[in-house]
């Protein structure tokens, strides 16, 4: 698709406990981009492209970047999250809308469903972690915790090791090493210190209510990468397409696909946003 980015309008929005960076590109039906722990900036050429017929609103997630918060110690729960994004969308005064949320962020807008069902007509919660749904969710639970201890010792390179064993996910030493290793700043070892100790844990212990949202008024999709099978988030989101009673639909590349390749995601996204 040739569409030239423009760039967005910026703005930021008082919550409680935290001034949410937010950005809103193109015209047209509202749709939400959001992540957790991962920023707007990823989102991006993804938004660029969706903006040639829609309103697209991207936002650093409390806490994450640009959106300081007065209490960094506070948990970064899903249904802070959620409420933080149902005040963007009524500030935008442009909804209902409809919202992918990645990772994270897909547990975000499952709890945006639930919690404000007539702000959203359509939920994509694109590979949500949501390790409660697994058999073996006692065995996940401790590794997740030996992961956070990891990283409380001071062994961070041990602790994001863990974090993708976990996942399910290989990477290259030499990616591992461009992504993970090197001299942090100040910043970014705040941004992994806040993920580990204060975002994992609410975000992956939280339990969606599957009988609320089969009866909610906003329609659910669960997304898949396919380059994700076998790995944490597919268990997950293919335990939450079942106990909802839908099939999961299925998105190009792998957990990051909208980054990886924006071009061939927003077809598929394009898609579910007709209702195909």
């Amino acid at each position: 698709m040739d569409h030239t980015a423009t760039a967005p309008a910026v703005g930021t929005l008082e919550a409680p406990g935290a001034r949410l960076y937010y950005e809103v590109r193109g015209e047209g039906p509202l749709v939400v981009l959001v992540g957790a722990p991962m920023d707007a900036r990823p989102f991006a050429p993804l938004a660029d492209l969706l903006a040639a017929d829609h309103t697209v609103l991207t936002t650093d997630p409390r806490g994450v970047e640009r959106s300081p918060v007065d209490d960094p110690d506070r948990d970064s729960t899903p249904e802070l999250r959620a409420d933080d994004l149902a005040r963007l969308i009524a500030h935008l005064d442009a909804g209902p809308a409809a919202a992918l949320g990645s990772s994270g962020g897909a547990v975000s807008v499952l709890a945006l469903a639930q919690a404000h069902p007539e702000l959203v007509h359509t939920v994509i919660a694109h590979e949500p972690p949501l390790i409660e749904l697994l058999d073996d969710r006692d065995g996940r639970h401790a590794r997740t915790e030996d992961m956070i201890a990891t990283f409380l010792s001071g062994d961070r390179l041990g602790a994001h090791r863990k974090f993708l064993a976990s996942a399910g996910i290989t990477l290259p030493d030499e990616v591992f090493e461009q992504m993970y290793g090197g001299e942090r700043d100040a910043r970014e070892l705040a941004q992994e210190h806040r993920f580990f100790t204060h975002e994992l844990r609410p975000t992956t212990r939280w339990r969606p209510d599957i009988t609320a949202l089969r009866a909610g008024t906003p329609r659910i999709v669960i997304g898949i990468g396919e380059a994700s099978s076998g790995q944490l988030c597919d268990l997950t989101s293919t335990a939450l397409a079942a106990a909802l009673g839908i099939e999961p639909t299925m998105f190009p590349g792998g957990h990051v696909g909208f980054a990886e390749d924006p071009g061939a995601f927003v077809t598929s996204l394009r898609a579910v946003l007709a209702g195909a």
